[in-house]
């Protein structure tokens, strides 16, 4: 259920595949390839269908537990939007009826646990916004939206959506230019104050500080502010009960710290970071225990291998969990981090760069 791989893969003339157990071997005029597949990935040839599943697995032994959605076509697709509060799965199916042309429609499990799609999500856009991101906040059943514009119009706008009682917040559209250039920011949501705070690299020049957005959602009052570090936001999320947000800066591989009810922070490189090779990237909150896991794909503290970077609220470095491999450490494709804060166990993407697995830790 990724953004990649969404599309059958064409055999040109002259090019032939043979398929045998954790094995795909290619051939054709430029000579052979083979490549070897994790033994639970199904790989098929076929008459140009494809197979897309939403599955659920178990945390702690990592088998399937059911297959709760499949669909067998070259136009349909499932992507993972998140987990949020209260255990809900939400789902995005996109449908291609044809090229550039596609029907979205969002449903959900609630709970996880009862695996099945048992609602239909109805966020308030229209056919030129896309969803882009959601707050993944565990301790609320009311999440932040991140929609980008997809026209010429560059008009991305943030809301909330409150899965309890199935209702939306006002549209807030993101005015200020660093926001209105194509590109994606990060987004976090502090649910005791009913707060969006995005973040992205400023307009005009990717090695100065970043700009943060904070909006209120229920009020739609929006403040915009220069951040700390240098270049763009690459992971971002906020503690509720310190309403102190952490961030990772592409240029300048450090972590930040930001104390929302003043606007204020400050960044401390990376354990043992000397270059651009070791930034960070993805960040995720234990609310329970008021940590934050920042993911480090190039490591700076083991090097080989990728590091998780656990930092309490007032940025003191708590340990540097390594041995990791992240599937993203080489490619452009964005690892993310899933916590289960009272067992303090998470799950991360990798080791293969294929992004068709994942690794358990605790911390």
């Amino acid at each position: 259920m990724s953004r990649i791989g969404r599309s059958p893969i064409e055999l040109p003339a002259g090019v032939s595949v043979s398929i045998s157990p954790g094995r795909v071997m290619v051939n054709g005029p430029l000579g052979e390839l083979a490549q070897d597949v994790p033994a639970r990935m199904k790989v098929e040839q076929d008459d140009g269908t494809i197979l897309a599943a939403v599955e659920t697995f178990n945390t702690r032994t990592g088998e399937i537990i059911r297959v709760v959605d499949q669909v067998e076509s070259d136009s349909d697709d499932f992507i993972t939007l998140g987990i949020v509060g209260g255990h809900i799965g939400i789902v995005e199916r996109e449908h291609e009826r044809a090229f550039l042309d596609i029907v979205r429609t969002f449903p959900y499990l609630d709970p996880l646990s009862g695996n099945a799609l048992n609602g239909r999500w109805t966020p308030p856009i229209d056919a030129d916004h896309l969803i882009r991101a959601i707050s993944r906040t565990q301790d609320s059943r009311t999440i932040a939206v991140y929609a980008y514009d997809n026209s010429e119009r560059f008009e991305p706008y943030v809301f909330s959506s409150n899965f309890a009682n199935h209702t939306f917040g006002p549209r807030v559209v993101l005015t200020d230019d660093s926001f209105r250039t194509g590109l994606d920011p990060k987004l976090a949501y502090n649910a005791r104050t009913k707060q969006a705070l995005l973040g992205i690299q400023t307009i005009g020049n990717p090695f100065i500080p970043p700009t943060f957005a904070l909006v209120d959602l229920a009020t739609t009052a929006t403040t915009v502010f220069g951040g700390v570090g240098q270049g763009d936001v690459n992971g971002l999320a906020i503690d509720s009960a310190s309403n102190v947000a952490c961030a990772t800066t592409e240029i300048d591989f450090s972590v930040s710290f930001y104390d929302l009810q003043t606007l204020s922070g400050f960044s401390q490189p990376l354990p043992g970071a000397t270059n651009q090779l070791f930034s960070g990237a993805d960040v995720a909150v234990d609310t329970l225990h008021h940590l934050f896991l920042v993911a480090q794909p190039v490591s700076s503290t083991a090097p080989g291998t990728s590091s998780i970077h656990v930092y309490d609220a007032n940025g003191n470095l708590v340990e540097s969990i390594d041995g990791f491999h992240f599937s993203n450490a080489s490619n452009v494709v964005p690892m993310h981090i899933a916590l289960h804060p009272s067992l303090r166990f998470g799950y991360v993407d990798g080791p293969d760069p294929g992004v068709t697995q994942i690794q358990g830790f605790t911390y």
